[in-house]
């Protein structure tokens, strides 16, 4: 009985919490739980309730797995915005109506600054007080950015009548809980998630191939591309810039660019190809946003999901474009300063949305000035433009990454004062590899979308086979350059 009773107790240890291995799309444990999940799914997928509640309930136990009791909040979120949406819908009352929209999006913001933004507050008011109040010990939840922004554009829409409340709660619960985008996004909208819950179960050669594609190519990024560069290169640089020369420290914000972008895009990627197979369609996050020729275009290509939920959420209700240019420039300023402060209660995500803000308003300015001028740009325009764009995106990467702003200003300092070939000799024998992978990292992120799609149809025309061949190179391949410790998702702590 002894054997058993061990296997029983480790087995149980595995389906609990675990904080120091969270369950996500790279860990071993997903592999298990998306196959029991799948095969339940597929059984019931005819029966519409009974593959809701499975659906339900395996996004809540993979919530619970990744982030512990909090899963409670993600709960609690869901009924309390379930019956304030109805509430608001069914009162005729408009003074009324406004009063349960501001109790949700104050419970909303209530939840969401006290867990994120209270020691941030604590510490800024003993700056300015002299005080000593002591921080609080508190955890953040994850991914509690983007199911609170999911509630909030929810309630805002039915106030406004774009939508009608979700009558059925389990419907609400899955829109908010949906375990491939609960714990780092995309950011998706009720009125385009919870009608396709609805729908017959359906899912063509074409999704799959799409559905295995993204997954593969996301993994590839984001577990062999971003985690290799950031554990063997851009952690030791940005951890101590001082003792690196500018060089070094320009190649490691280089660096940092890729990784954040395979990292998120491969994660976006995953989840919107899992939801494929699981016949729910959920729109692109990400689309080269390097390519970008300015600013603008670069926030409509990059994390696009939160960059439309801030214009339609914040920049239009704050007045968007309709009150004058000044007004315009404010604007566009303050959504993007709101917009670094949703990524972390830090002064470095201020400046970095700063930065954005001040470098949109420009962008504004040198439009209208380019529009009343009637100047076309040219090819060797763009490129500059290009240029341009990529290096002041990556100029606001050293606030995102670095530990403060101490931090970020030494990078600054080393990469303007010391920049030297002293050492180039044995900086690229020490970092051939991962300069290697920096290569490879921009030439996926440069893939023509008509590759894409051309490649996609060629895995759709050959044999099952095949494509399990093609996953078990990726195993293989992602065994050899895994890291010896897990590297977390960067955007698993917004």
């Amino acid at each position: 009985m002894m054997p058993f009773s061990l296997d029983a107790d480790a087995l149980l240890r595995q389906l609990l919490y675990d904080p120091k291995n969270p369950l996500l799309f790279n860990n071993g444990f997903f592999v298990y739980f998306f196959t029991v999940f799948i095969t339940l799914y597929y059984l019931f997928r005819n029966q519409y309730t009974i593959r809701t509640a499975i659906l339900s309930g395996f996004s809540l136990y993979f919530f619970y797995k990744a982030s512990g009791d909090f899963v409670v909040l993600v709960i609690i979120s869901a009924i309390l915005d379930y019956l304030l949406s109805n509430m608001i819908y069914r009162q005729r009352r408009l003074w009324l109506k406004r009063l349960l929209l501001v109790l949700s999006i104050a419970a909303n913001l209530g939840l969401l600054f006290y867990f994120k933004y209270t020691n941030f507050f604590i510490s800024i008011w003993n700056g300015f007080s002299g005080a000593e109040v002591h921080p609080l010990n508190i955890l953040l939840p994850v991914g509690i950015s983007f199911y609170t922004f999911e509630n909030l554009s929810y309630t805002v829409d039915v106030y406004h009548g774009k939508i009608q409340p979700e009558r059925r709660f389990l419907n609400y619960l899955l829109f908010l809980s949906f375990f491939p985008k609960l714990v780092m996004g995309p950011i998706v909208r009720a009125s385009d998630f919870i009608p396709q819950l609805k729908q017959p179960y359906v899912v063509s050669k074409k999704d799959f191939t799409d559905g295995f594609y993204l997954i593969v190519t996301g993994l590839f990024k984001k577990v062999v591309v971003s985690d290799y560069i950031t554990a063997n290169f851009v952690n030791y640089i940005f951890d101590a810039p001082s003792l690196h020369t500018g060089l070094e420290c320009l190649l490691a914000v280089y660096g940092y660019a890729i990784v954040i972008y395979c990292d998120f895009s491969g994660y976006s990627e995953v989840a919107i190809g899992l939801a494929k197979w699981l016949g729910i369609s959920i729109p692109a996050n990400f689309l080269s946003p390097y390519q970008s020729v300015s600013i603008t275009e670069f926030w409509r290509r990059w994390h696009i999901s939160l960059s439309s939920w801030l214009r339609d959420y914040l920049y239009i209700p704050l007045g968007g474009n309709r009150h004058g240019k000044v007004r315009t420039y404010v604007n566009l300023f303050v959504t993007m300063l709101l917009g670094g402060l949703w990524h972390g209660a830090s002064w470095n995500f201020v400046v970095w949305g700063a930065l954005h803000g001040v470098g949109l308003a420009v962008h504004k300015v040198w439009s209208g000035f380019r529009s009343a001028g009637h100047r076309e740009g040219t090819r060797w325009g763009r490129w500059l433009s290009g240029l341009l764009t990529f290096h002041f995106v990556c100029l606001g990467w050293i606030f995102f990454r670095a530990s403060s702003f101490d931090a970020a200003y030494q990078m600054l300092v080393q990469i303007v004062n010391a920049q030297t070939l002293d050492g180039a000799e044995a900086f690229v024998l020490n970092y051939g590899t991962v300069m290697g992978m920096i290569v490879l990292g921009y030439m996926l992120h440069h893939v023509p979308a008509g590759f894409s799609a051309r490649l996609r149809e060629r895995l759709s025309s050959i044999p099952l086979v095949a494509n399990v061949v093609v996953f078990m190179v990726f195993v293989a391949v992602y065994a050899y350059f895994k890291s010896s410790e897990p590297i977390m998702p960067i955007y698993l702590q917004f």
